[in-house]
């Protein structure tokens, strides 16, 4: 039983919405959102912008410069082939990039909710704390004081006092 729970929260994952978490197929959408992900993170860099840009200029120097029997794609067409490659491959970029988006905001939406029952549990404690605070003054209120203390016992010594005067008088 132990074992069964344990598998039970490690396949439970908290960066998901409640409602994608089921059985096996949830894994395998899970893989491919991360892939996704990936390569959306991987052309939104630097570095991926530079080195499609070095890919396009060689593609052009070569389809320009090399011998015409060796050249695969004409400069005089419009460089069909290197048109047809970017287009193919922004086709693919904007739904793997939407894709990854979906993911954020799923994870986004969780947060939300998390930070939403936090400050709800924090409301409720401060005002379990000002309400503890409140009967504290109260009961505070309720309480003697040490010069309250003090003038009932200076009373009473002086009522003392004058007993032991009259009863010094009295004999």
């Amino acid at each position: 039983m132990a074992r069964t729970n344990r598998i039970n929260r490690a396949e439970t994952r908290l960066d998901s919405p409640k409602g994608l978490r089921t059985a096996f197929r949830f894994e395998s959408r899970d893989r491919f959102g991360r892939f996704t992900e990936s390569i959306a993170r991987g052309m939104g860099t630097p570095w991926f912008l530079l080195g499609l840009s070095v890919f396009v200029v060689i593609w052009m120097i070569y389809n320009t410069v090399a011998p015409e029997g060796i050249r695969f794609d004409s400069a005089a067409i419009g460089f069909t082939a290197l048109t047809l490659i970017l287009s193919l491959q922004a086709s693919y970029a904007a739904p793997l990039i939407l894709l990854a988006q979906n993911r954020q905001d799923d994870r986004d939406r969780v947060q939300i909710e998390q930070d939403r029952q936090r400050s709800e549990r924090n409301l409720n404690d401060t005002e379990y704390l000002a309400r503890e605070v409140v009967a504290l003054r109260l009961a505070m209120r309720d309480m003697a004081s040490k010069d309250f203390i003090r003038s009932e016992l200076r009373s009473l010594l002086a009522e003392l006092d004058e007993r032991d005067g009259t009863k010094e008088t009295a004999d």
